[in-house]
């Protein structure tokens, strides 16, 4: 066949043609990897890390309550060890499900480790009961101490490796950029070969976006979350930024909630929670915002001691938990302002079936902080600001309900104002209730 100009133009035509397309297939392969670790680091390792740094906090808290029952022989501080071993159990339920197959294992073990810790308890309250305290102090110093030594150990191993595979994503991540970029310029050397401006050009701005993702990486990587991408379009690799910034934007507010979250709760605190009703505002919907708080709680935690109290709150954050899982939605949202008071969002059609919810189960369940006596009197004594012992009625919560679409209220501010008032307002009335801002007199 005599290769003439138009077939040589041709056949140089289709080799640029098949080099763009074998440039295209690995540069596309690649990207599809790199959104599948991006997704990965965002929705398994983060999440992870997280609850695993929880537990940790939960560990301490545990071991705590152990050491304070030895000290004080408070029943009380027992059945504070006992809940803090099965919300333990629980979250390693939890984490077993949500973790690789690699840690697995090791999951097991801390969960026998667990075990072993409560049964070494079970030995020293039955040492304290009958006044062998050297002996139950001696089982905790040695056998407990060693058991939760190795719990600590065993999950900052998990940590560690959460960690490790979090570092490993993002080196793969820099590693397949790097790889991507040079073969993409290899091609474009050997299209360039062929005379085909256009297969530089084509090049030249594959490169430049994928050296603008590689070392964007390396900025995330050393954990600098505010980096943005800028690459517009709709291909691959600009998908793949749009991903990145997502994951950075994410990385950012999973970082901020961690530091503002309440240690006592887990829930989301005061920054996030501005945030969330910044956010709905913003988006022109109706929601309801509805502030949750207790009262007579100051009475009671004088009374009972701090411990006891934290254990009340910590089930307000429970029963809030289990009414979004049963009357709410996935987008409803949980926060804890501080204290005893709470905050909860989501659609006015469904803040009063919550809000409901919430009094009922309360009611239910407060009666158990309570001695047998107090329960029966409906009261306790307890002293006032001024010192002096009066009657205080039992814990109650108060929900005040306010509702807007962005019209009403300018900013978050306004809108948990007005919250508050209304709540005000509800803490004058009787037992536990929820009060809508249309139910205040004019």
């Amino acid at each position: 066949m005599i290769l003439n100009i138009r077939r040589k133009l041709f056949l140089g035509y289709l080799a640029m043609a098949l080099l763009a397309i074998v440039a295209s297939a690995y540069a596309v392969g690649h990207l599809r990897s790199l959104n599948n670790l991006a997704a990965k680091m965002i929705h398994q390792d983060a999440r992870l890390l997280d609850r695993e740094k929880k537990m940790m906090d939960d560990l301490l808290a545990w071991e705590g309550a152990e050491k304070r029952y030895l000290i004080l022989k408070d029943p009380s501080l027992a059945d504070i060890f006992w809940t803090r071993s099965k919300d333990f159990q629980s979250q390693l339920e939890k984490l077993k499900t949500e973790a690789p197959p690699e840690q697995v294992p090791a999951i097991a073990d801390l969960a026998a480790l667990a075990g072993q810790y409560a049964e070494i308890f079970s030995r020293e309250v039955v040492l304290a009961e009958e006044s062998r305290l050297e002996e139950a102090a001696a089982l905790s110093s040695h056998e407990g101490r060693q058991a939760m030594e190795k719990m600590e150990l065993a999950l900052r191993a998990l940590q560690a490796q959460t960690e490790k595979n979090i570092d490993q994503r993002m080196k793969a991540i820099n590693v397949k950029a790097l790889e991507a970029s040079r073969m993409t310029i290899a091609l474009t050397a050997a299209s360039l070969l062929v005379g085909m401006i256009l297969a530089a050009a084509i090049t030249f701005n594959i490169s430049r976006r994928l050296r603008k993702l590689e070392a964007a990486t390396g900025d995330v990587a050393e954990g600098n979350f505010d980096r943005e991408i800028d690459i517009r379009g709709k291909d691959e690799i600009c998908s793949l930024a749009a991903a990145f910034n997502a994951m950075t934007k994410r990385l950012k507010v999973l970082e901020a909630m961690n530091i503002d979250a309440s240690p006592l709760t887990g829930l989301p605190g005061n920054l996030a929670i501005e945030q969330e009703i910044r956010r709905r505002l913003e988006l022109k919907r109706p929601f309801s915002l509805c502030h949750l708080d207790l009262d007579n709680f100051k009475p009671f935690a004088d009374h009972y001691g701090y411990a006891w109290g934290s254990e009340v709150i910590k089930e307000v954050a429970a029963i809030l938990a289990e009414g979004k899982r049963l009357r709410g939605e996935a987008g409803d949202f949980i926060g804890h302002i501080g204290g005893d008071d709470f905050v909860l969002i989501t659609e006015p059609g469904r803040a009063e079936g919550l809000c409901g919810f919430v009094a009922a189960e309360f009611d239910t369940r407060v009666g158990r902080f309570y001695s047998e006596e107090d329960r029966r009197r409906g009261f306790i004594l307890a002293k006032d600001r001024q010192g002096r012992r009066q009657e205080f009625p039992l814990i109650t919560i108060t929900i005040s309900i306010v509702s807007d679409d962005g019209s009403q209220y300018r900013n978050p501010l306004e809108m948990a104002k007005m919250a508050a008032e209304v709540k005000n307002y509800g803490k004058s009335l009787p037992g536990s209730k929820y009060v809508l801002k249309e139910d205040m007199p004019a």
